[in-house]
């Protein structure tokens, strides 16, 4: 079975089991490793392998030819995206700016989206996308104003010398309570549902329960990362939600997805694909 996820510690670490053919009746895994922004992409052309990775942001433009996989993605707390900038500044700042993302079909960039639209009255930008390893350090030396970043960037910015504008996590956790929804595992809809939630759902446990055994998997694709860093990646990202969204869940989802929706920010669609 063909599948792609990201090279990150908590991809790497949730799907060591079935990579490894440690699932009992899991079918063997020809793995690509790819930035979520590829396979974003990838899943809206149908060009990519049965079984990705892909943002949430960009489920809306994929629900006619893939189906959500309830095991193996990530939904958080306490793990959100955060904006950047070299000096301390103002909100009010941004008006005006030219703001480095990582992707513009990210769950990242919907956040910002969203909160750009109640924070600011002027809500003109220059988006740039960029890869984001290269975020920090365009911020830094001023080719940006301000930067979305994701991933360990949250435990390695004050390594650049910046300064935190807004998490947008916890601003998304204060304004409806619901966690975040960050990467979805999808499938094409030819697919069995029921089987892959099933082989996903085994390999997350078998990572928890044999954690040492993930390691050097995980630390080979860690590009360059300190193991206290993956340690903390995997930490924040790999939780209930990823062994199985449940109702909770499901509702976070829908709640991102139906006000970017009603703000025009994705395609329009039916919710209730979400779930079938």
């Amino acid at each position: 079975m063909n599948i792609a996820f990201s090279p990150c510690p908590n991809d790497t670490f949730v799907f060591y089991g079935w990579v490894h053919g440690k699932i009992e009746g899991a079918p063997p895994l020809d793995v690509t490793y790819a930035d979520i922004d590829k396979t974003n992409y990838w899943a809206i052309d149908q060009t990519g392998p049965n079984v990705m990775k892909i943002s949430y942001a960009a489920l809306p433009y994929v629900l006619d030819h893939y189906q959500l996989i309830p095991s193996g993605g990530a939904l958080g707390r306490g793990c959100g995206p955060l904006v950047l900038t070299k000096e301390k500044q103002s909100i009010k700042s941004l008006e005006g700016k030219t703001v480095a993302v990582p992707s513009d079909r990210s769950t990242a960039y919907l956040l910002f989206r969203l909160w750009t639209a109640q924070a600011l009255t002027n809500n003109t930008m220059t988006i740039k996308v960029m890869p984001f390893d290269k975020i920090m350090p365009a911020v830094k030396d001023g080719v940006v104003d301000a930067g979305l970043v994701i991933h360990e960037a949250r435990f390695t910015y004050q390594e650049y010398d910046l300064c935190l504008l807004q998490d947008l996590g916890e601003w998304w956790e204060e304004d409806t309570g619901f966690p975040i929804p960050l990467g979805a595992i999808i499938a094409k809809r030819s697919s069995n549902k029921e089987q892959l939630t099933h082989w996903a759902t085994a390999s997350v446990e078998y990572a928890w329960q044999s954690p040492e055994e993930t390691k050097a998997y995980v630390m080979s694709h860690a590009q360059e990362l300190s193991s206290e860093v993956a340690q903390a990646h995997i930490d924040l990202y790999v939780n209930e939600f990823t062994r199985n969204l449940g109702d909770r869940g499901y509702e976070a989802i829908e709640n991102l997805l139906g006000r970017a929706m009603e703000q025009g920010l994705v395609p329009t669609f039916d919710l209730k694909k979400i779930r079938n």
